[in-house]
């Protein structure tokens, strides 16, 4: 994996109103950070604030108004294969088998069919799906499809990997299963993650570092290192007391309605 570096990103919506009139969003202004080589960073904050906006600008999915984010200081242009990315809609192609779906991206990298499947079974496995490899996703749970949209993110084996609220859409049962899942493969392969999520318990749970977003236009207001040993309790006192600081950084306060006149900015 690699460095994954955010340098004053902002992003700006601008709306026509009217025949001469334009309405402007700023989203976001001089965003910076850096998730280091390794190192689980979780992005949280109140609706509205950017959160998915920036993952998707990291994922070269949409264009910063300015700024730049860089990949082991190679800059992002659009998409590519140094990032994996891992959104809340499994987003399977339902006519692929589990193995298929995991080795979809192994071709772009120009690997031969027996080279593609001894990786993505690899990766079925460290996901925990030995033994569903010729499973089509209809046959499959909601968590179990999630462990096939994360295998594959990692079978190309990205400079970072990018989760925007990946167990959003899961039971409250399943997504912890989810979590621990991803807390063991995270230890195991000592990835890159940017995790944008509006759990505080998850993020907690998963991170080296919290980053919190303030409201918009956002930037970092607090940051939490999380200092706990893997693999981690939520009961733990300590646990309860990032958990009420964050809480506390977060506060209150939705723009979800102003948003849905702009255009998502979640």
């Amino acid at each position: 994996m690699g460095e994954l570096r955010i340098d004053r990103l902002t992003k700006t919506y601008a709306r026509r109103e009217g025949w001469n009139a334009t309405r402007y969003l700023k989203v976001f202004q001089d965003i910076s950070f850096t998730v280091r080589d390794g190192e689980f960073v979780s992005v949280i904050g109140s609706s509205g604030c950017g959160k998915s906006t920036l993952l998707s600008i990291a994922g070269g999915l949409s264009p910063a108004t300015s700024g730049t984010i860089y990949v082991d200081d190679r800059p992002i242009k659009g998409p590519g294969l140094d990032r994996g990315i891992v959104f809340q809609e499994f987003a399977l192609f339902p006519w692929l088998t589990v193995l298929g779906n995991i080795a979809f991206g192994l071709k772009a990298k120009g690997l031969g069919r027996k080279e593609r499947d001894e990786i993505a079974r690899k990766y079925c496995q460290l996901v925990g799906l030995s033994g569903f490899e010729d499973y089509h996703p209809h046959r499959l749970s909601g968590g179990m499809r999630q462990r096939v949209g994360l295998a594959r993110a990692l079978a190309i084996e990205p400079a970072a990997l990018l989760m925007d609220e990946p167990f959003g859409a899961l039971d409250a049962q399943t997504r912890e299963a989810m979590q621990n899942a991803l807390s063991d493969i995270s230890m195991k392969t000592k990835g890159t993650i940017l995790f944008i999520t509006h759990d505080i318990r998850e993020a907690i749970y998963l991170s080296d570092r919290v980053l919190v977003l303030s409201g918009r236009p956002a930037s970092v207001a607090d940051e939490l290192v999380v200092d706990l040993p893997r693999p981690r309790h939520r009961h733990d006192p300590v646990f309860q007391e990032y958990e009420a600081r964050l809480e506390a950084a977060i506060g209150g306060g939705s723009y979800v309605a102003e948003e849905e006149r702009v255009g998502k900015v979640a």
